[in-house]
């Protein structure tokens, strides 16, 4: 789960992350009236959506007086903002974060990832501040420096100055940066977050070293642990079939093909994906019904393959051991003649109850193309969507 930069520097505050002054605004008045309580004689307009790279896209503007505050707000409002992270679509920018502005003197990068190799937590820093990390990793990553982080005992003070002296923060400032780090890694563990990215933490001329902007992610499974970031979710910033699939347990992903997937298990899910390719299709998403669903869950899912319009066909996909192929075929048989089947239809059943489930089809009196295996499927539901 995401959540927009103004509610992440809220969060990170409350464990002494240092972050600049700031208000939300959902209107150019509200902007205007953030900006004059804030008192400062520069203020920054940043346009709020789960994307980066908005400084390119024209979503961040320095104003210097009222007026402009005024005319930024007006341009960013309403805009669609196009960055690499939001695809060619965008996303319209609904709510705007009024910053005081800062006296920046250097920019770095401070970020915490899951190592899934080691199992742990770490921490990762770089001089190169204000640029994509990728783009560090890519051209200069020698200029990327790492911290392991033994889970038993927590960031470490050593680590954190360690840290500090590789990307050159000033000395005077290094016991700031450190604590700062450890506030952030603070923040990471109790919060259960999968991400919690600073670009850039600045040190300014009056010697504070604060994050200028926060990207936090949260582990979606810890999530009944935290009501208080549950409630911090903007569902407008979510693709609407992805939220209709969280109501459901649906783990659900839109993607831009045309070929509607529904897989039971993310492993199968993943291959079936990969298949369709293999033979020259397109995936339209990743929907795993999971080993325990229901009639009413599979219906759900079919329901929502058949709410994108960029779908063309369906490959059905399920290999039978705890989920049973006739309650798929029961699920499949239920949305379709209720919502009205115009598709093709490909499926392909194999485990328990396989011979009920295809009996139940074949006598359902829906256009169903079977398939005997995988790949044969795949090739079936690509040659019908051509």
């Amino acid at each position: 789960m995401n959540i927009h930069e103004y509610q992440g520097k809220q969060l990170l505050k409350q464990y002494g992350v240092a972050v600049p002054d700031g208000k939300v605004a959902f209107s150019v008045d509200e902007a205007v009236e953030a900006a004059k309580s804030l008192g400062t004689p520069v203020v920054v307009v940043k346009a709020q959506i789960h994307a980066g790279g908005r400084g390119k896209a024209g979503g961040v503007k320095v104003a210097k007086n009222l007026d402009e505050v005024r005319e930024y707000a007006s341009q960013i409002l309403g805009k669609v903002l196009v960055t690499h992270q939001t695809g060619p679509e965008g996303k319209e920018v609904k709510r705007l974060l009024i910053e005081q502005g800062c006296d920046i003197k250097k920019e770095y990068y401070i970020g915490l990832v899951v190592d899934r190799v080691t199992g742990r937590i770490v921490m990762m820093a770089s001089e190169e501040g204000g640029t994509e990390i990728e783009e560090v990793a890519a051209h200069t990553p020698e200029k990327i420096f790492k911290e392991v982080i033994d889970p038993a005992v927590g960031l470490q003070v050593f680590q954190a100055r360690k840290l500090a002296y590789a990307i050159n923060i000033p000395n005077e400032l290094v016991n700031k940066a450190a604590k700062f780090m450890l506030s952030l890694y603070a923040a990471f563990v109790d919060k259960d977050c999968s991400i919690a990215e600073i670009n850039p933490l600045v040190v300014t001329g009056d010697g504070n070293v604060m994050a200028l902007d926060a990207k936090l992610n949260f582990d979606s499974n810890a999530l009944y642990r935290h009501k208080d970031v549950v409630e911090l979710r903007d569902l407008e910033e979510e693709d609407e079939k992805e939220i209709q699939a969280s109501k459901f347990d649906l783990s659900y992903i839109a993607l831009d093909g045309n070929i509607g997937c529904m897989v039971n298990g993310a492993g199968l899910a993943m291959a079936t994906m990969d298949i369709i390719k293999y033979y020259g299709g397109d995936p339209a998403n990743f929907l795993d019904v999971g080993g325990g669903a229901t009639k009413e869950k599979v219906t759900e899912a079919f329901k929502i393959i058949l709410s994108d319009e960029k779908v063309k066909g369906i490959f059905v996909n399920i290999f039978g051991g705890i989920m049973k192929c006739d309650i798929i075929a029961d699920g499949v048989i239920s949305a379709a003649k209720e919502l009205g089947l115009d598709r093709p239809l490909v499926v392909r059943l194999e485990g328990t109850n396989v011979e009920l489930g295809k009996k139940m089809l074949n006598e359902s009196g829906l256009n169903i193309v079977a398939a005997d295996s995988m790949a044969d499927g795949a090739q079936k539901i690509v040659a019908l969507v051509k």
